[in-house]
């Protein structure tokens, strides 16, 4: 009965030593910091996916592209009111009708649409930027924890074996204890490593698939410009 009390989780995460616990409480607060990005990102990635819907199916409706101009300009009060399509459209909008009106005297089309595809690239590598922030986290969580957790586990079975040198007579019973004790922080590193890699390769996936639309727009609205100037 004391074996099994003796044995019991929270009993060997409060008897293993101070090394062990301090690998276990970094890979906690690793875990609870990951499952926040992991949570936070795929409410991000499920608005920006549904605002890209909506915009696009705006945009391809045969609606004016000024009234879809003013409208996008219209809802810069806050950020959370336009999606990152429509601003990478806006920009691209604004940056044209700059241009043109600089020029008037003698219209450049290839200026304008120089100018304008420049403007969507650039906020096409912010938009890119916000989705893509604490992906990098997840990855290094992945790539880590088990890493630190072995650590905790050696040292943890180290000092197992080292206090069987002031034992007579070693049995599986005295080293048992340590050696689970240490086995723990093993598996704290797998439970925040696992999540972070299997977040990391879906939301890479689903923000690889937005990119690609977001590329396929620019270049479209470009050929659009391209024949509004003529």
């Amino acid at each position: 009965m004391n074996v099994t009390q003796d044995l019991s989780f929270l009993s060997l995460i409060s008897n293993a030593s101070v090394l062990v616990k301090l690998v276990m409480l970094i890979l906690l607060g690793v875990s609870l910091t990951s499952w926040t990005y992991i949570f936070s990102k795929m409410f991000a990635i499920k608005k920006a996916r549904a605002q890209t819907e909506i915009f696009e199916r705006n945009f391809w409706s045969g609606g004016n592209l000024v009234e879809l101009y003013q409208d996008a300009t219209s809802n810069r009060r806050g950020r959370d009111k336009t999606g990152s399509l429509e601003r990478i459209f806006e920009a691209g909008m604004s940056e044209y009708h700059k241009v043109k009106n600089a020029n008037k005297a003698s219209l450049d089309a290839s200026a304008m649409l120089d100018g304008a595809r420049r403007a969507m690239r650039a906020a096409y590598q912010r938009e890119m930027d916000m989705l893509e922030a604490h992906l990098s986290f997840l990855a290094s969580v992945g790539s880590v924890s088990p890493y630190i957790g072995l650590f905790g586990t050696v040292w943890g079975i180290m000092n197992s074996f080292r206090g069987l040198a002031n034992v007579q007579q070693a049995t599986l019973a005295a080293v048992a204890p340590g050696i689970a004790e240490a086995l723990i922080a093993t598996a704290i590193g797998l439970f925040a490593a696992i999540p972070a890699v299997l977040a990391y390769n879906h939301y890479s996936h689903d923000i690889d698939r937005l990119a690609i639309r977001f590329e396929t727009f620019i270049e479209e609205f470009s050929n659009i410009l391209q024949r509004q100037s003529r």
